[in-house]
């Protein structure tokens, strides 16, 4: 979504960090760009004139003008405002945590949905109470209290089912505050922790449906209001934010379809014209598809700065233990078979393929703008995995088996050429001279020893070699995943 609004900033900034010093119309040359940027980013005028003015008058303080990389101050500065317009308060540090759900009160705490017709707020309802059952152990009921749109209930209850998470029974007929009320009692009788009402839209704002809300928000009393708009409607999506939030006691917004190619504007402009954080970002169609929203995380993605948490938050989701554990043990013996190629292509399919780890790897800007110009993209995994799958369970385990004859067979059953087999097979050659290099340097500990004292964990937090909550594990980021972005 920010990609071309990373882009103009980023050669805003490059033209900054190339000077040894800084003059004040240097600055306000920059400060117009960087208007100019977000503005054709749609972001809404009075919010970027108050971020310029902001910035403008930080930037050009004696502090940042005698500094010995005043390029990089700047750019600090800017990154600090961006933080701050997303609603991460005090840029240092983890920045505020307003994307977390206020779930402290009695059971069952009701979670409202509100929203115009077509912005995903079905699939939200959905998302999000999956998200609760999986990552914080709630038990979560949903109820449709749409009896407009045809078939919203069983939409609702299909999405139940695919989550994995209880729908309240359609009786047909009944109208939206008689449904709620019967889904409360319900979730008390069950004991749900919480009870996620997926309320009726319209097409626009009008009296009949902010009625329907007050109606139902009286007799659930919800600690939570969240309106879910749909990120590509740029400007529109804060202005339909605006009106629910003079009409609805609203407590967040979620934005969905972030993975749009919408120019990000409505992101940017929510936060600051509604006075509302934004709680969560959906980023796909599938329901695991949704992301806790992240100021700073947020400002660094558009500055090129990466994300390397979400990085390591999407490896441990999609790797399993046992699997880091076991190639953590192979490479401390210097071990790493096909298999084991095999098995860290698909950990990066699982963690979104190579352009969406490019996309959040510091400094990889251009080498995800190289991939796309050279058209890789993921399916260069799929057809790797597929060369292997095609082996025999011995080629697999001893590579050296591979005569020509049999990379002949393998290139057959897998529909490539033998070229594409030989740069498999040389791709796992390299990594393998990698693994002994380990083992000759005392395996993983050796490796740490490398970054002083406290290892890889001291060196990079949260990217070191141990297994568990605290680190990625050994093999959770695939060791071959700079020189696959390199190429």
């Amino acid at each position: 979504m920010f990609d071309s609004l990373s882009d103009r900033l980023s050669g805003v900034f490059d033209s900054l960090r190339g000077r040894g010093a800084l003059q004040e119309d240097d600055v306000r040359a920059a400060m117009r760009e960087v208007r100019i940027a977000l503005l054709e980013a749609d972001v809404a005028l009075p919010v970027v004139r108050r971020f310029i003015d902001k910035v403008t008058e930080q930037a050009i303080g004696q502090q940042v003008l005698r500094s010995v990389t005043p390029g990089q101050q700047v750019v600090k500065i800017v990154n600090d405002a961006l933080v701050e317009m997303l609603g991460g308060g005090d840029a240092e540090g983890e920045g505020a945590d307003t994307s977390a759900l206020n779930l402290d009160a009695k059971p069952p705490v009701v979670i409202m949905m509100v929203g115009l017709q077509g912005s995903g707020k079905t699939t939200s309802t959905a998302k999000i109470a999956k998200r609760l059952r999986e990552k914080e152990g709630k038990k979560v009921m949903m109820a449709s209290l749409d009896v407009n749109r045809p078939a919203a209930q069983e939409q609702l209850a299909v999405l139940g089912t695919q989550a994995d998470v209880a729908t309240l029974p359609i009786i047909a007929g009944q109208q939206p505050v008689d449904i709620a009320t019967r889904a409360l009692q319900a979730a008390k009788l069950q004991s749900f922790d919480v009870l996620m009402l997926d309320t009726a839209g319209r097409l626009h704002v009008d009296e009949a449906l902010m009625a329907e809300m007050k109606a139902v928000a009286a007799v659930s009393a919800p600690k939570e209001v969240l309106l879910v708009v749909d990120a590509l409607t740029g400007q529109d999506a804060v202005n339909v934010a605006q009106s629910f939030t003079g009409e609805v006691p609203l407590t967040g917004v979620v934005l969905t379809r972030m993975d749009g190619d919408a120019r990000g504007g409505a992101t940017l402009s929510m936060r600051a014209v509604t006075g509302k954080p934004i709680k969560f970002a959906g980023t796909g169609e599938k329901l695991d598809a949704i992301e806790a929203f992240d100021p700073v995380r947020v400002a660094n993605r558009i500055l090129g700065m990466g994300d390397i948490v979400s990085i390591v938050e999407k490896a441990a989701e999609s790797v399993k233990a046992e699997d880091a554990e076991r190639l953590a043990r192979r490479m401390s013996k210097g071990e790493f078979d096909l298999n084991d190629l095999r098995m860290q292509l698909q950990q990066m399919t699982k963690m979104g393929g190579l352009g969406a780890i490019a996309g959040m790897m510091p400094g990889m800007k251009k080498a995800k703008q190289a991939m796309a110009s050279a058209n890789m993209d993921d399916r260069v995994l799929l057809r790797m995995d597929a060369i292997i799958s095609s082996m025999t369970p011995d080629e697999r385990a001893k590579p050296a088996l591979l005569n020509a004859k049999r990379k002949r067979r393998v290139a057959a059953g897998s529909g490539v050429e033998v070229q594409d087999v030989n740069k498999v097979l040389k791709m796992h050659q390299e990594m393998s001279k990698a693994m002994k290099q380990i083992k000759k340097m005392g395996g993983l500990k050796g490796l740490g020893a490398l970054f002083g004292k406290g290892g890889l964990d001291a060196a990079m937090p949260g990217l070191g070699g141990g297994a568990g909550p605290g680190g990625m594990g050994g093999g959770e980021l695939p060791p071959d995943l700079a020189k696959l972005l390199k190429k």
